[in-house]
Parts: structure tokens; C-alpha cells; sequence
């Protein structure tokens, strides 16, 4: 659960992001394995179990953010060419000018258990048939739409 002094970080990155960036941009994956199991992460600042990602830096492209990401928050070493676009998204839940760009991940090594640390308390895959019950809403929207087959929506 995020304290209150976490949840005000945030805000208060966000603060600065907006004065100083005209845009954000974040990327997302859907490492999925063999078996049809998904790397979701549990963060130590927010609720619930999301795909890994986080914000694309200065001179960074989106791929090797995905790329470092991936490798940061669950121990994984994507294959950067098998990497397979799959939509860009607005999204508003944090602000009105954040884009999210989720990429699935069919190929991939994991390197080693993910430990716990100051930003992800868990990892850890899970049947996509059977997401663990506090998985968040867009999270649950994105891997229906790539089970699915359906196109991507336009906000995340």
C-alpha cells in the first residue's frame, strides 16, 4: 500500500513533469510465456498488479525503455526485435498529457527472481485465465484486447 509521503512524491514528480516536459510518454509490455502466463509487478507506491514499464527518458527510445524497464522492475532481458507493438494509449489517470505505448513480448530470458526493493515489492507470472483478483482495470482492458484479438482503445 503507498503512503501518503509516496503518493505526495508522485504528485509532486508529476508537478515537475508537467512544467517541465510538453509531453510524457511511458511504455508497458505484455511479457507473456509459453504456458499463457503474464509478468504483472506489484509497485511499493501504487495499488494492484500492473504490466512492468515506466516513463521513456531524454534520448532513450521507446524500445530500449521496454527494454530497461522489463530488465529493472522484473529481472527480464527482453529480445528487442521480437518485441511487437501493440497500441498507444492516452492516459489521463495521471495526466492530460501521458501516453503509454504497450509492446508484447513473446521472447524473452528471465534472469532471476525478482527481490524486493524501494520501487516493485513482487513479481511474478500468472495465467492469463486467472489474474490475480486486485489486478488493475487497464491492465485486465489491455490483455483482453491482445487475447482477444481486439484493437487497441484509445485511452489507456
Amino acid at each position: 500500500m503507498a503512503t501518503r509521503t509516496q503518493r505526495l512524491m508522485i504528485r509532486g514528480a508529476h508537478l515537475v513533469w508537467r512544467i517541465t516536459r510538453g509531453m510524457t510518454l511511458g511504455v508497458r509490455a505484455a511479457v507473456i510465456d509459453a504456458q499463457d502466463r503474464v509478468c504483472l509487478i506489484r509497485h511499493t507506491y501504487m495499488e494492484g498488479w500492473h504490466l512492468p514499464g515506466g516513463g521513456v527518458e531524454t534520448g532513450e527510445t521507446a524500445l530500449d525503455a521496454l527494454v530497461r524497464e522489463c530488465r529493472e522492475e522484473a529481472e527480464i532481458e527482453v529480445d528487442p526485435g521480437a518485441a511487437r507493438l501493440h497500441g498507444v494509449y492516452f492516459n489521463t489517470a495521471v495526466s492530460r498529457r501521458d501516453h503509454v505505448v504497450l509492446y508484447v513480448v513473446r521472447r524473452f530470458t528471465v534472469r532471476a527472481a525478482k527481490a524486493a526493493d524501494r520501487e516493485i515489492v513482487e513479481a511474478g507470472f500468472f495465467p492469463l485465465t486467472a489474474l490475480p483478483a486486485d489486478t488493475s482495470p487497464a491492465t485486465r482492458a489491455r490483455l483482453a484486447e491482445i487475447t482477444d484479438g481486439l484493437p487497441p482503445a484509445t485511452r489507456w
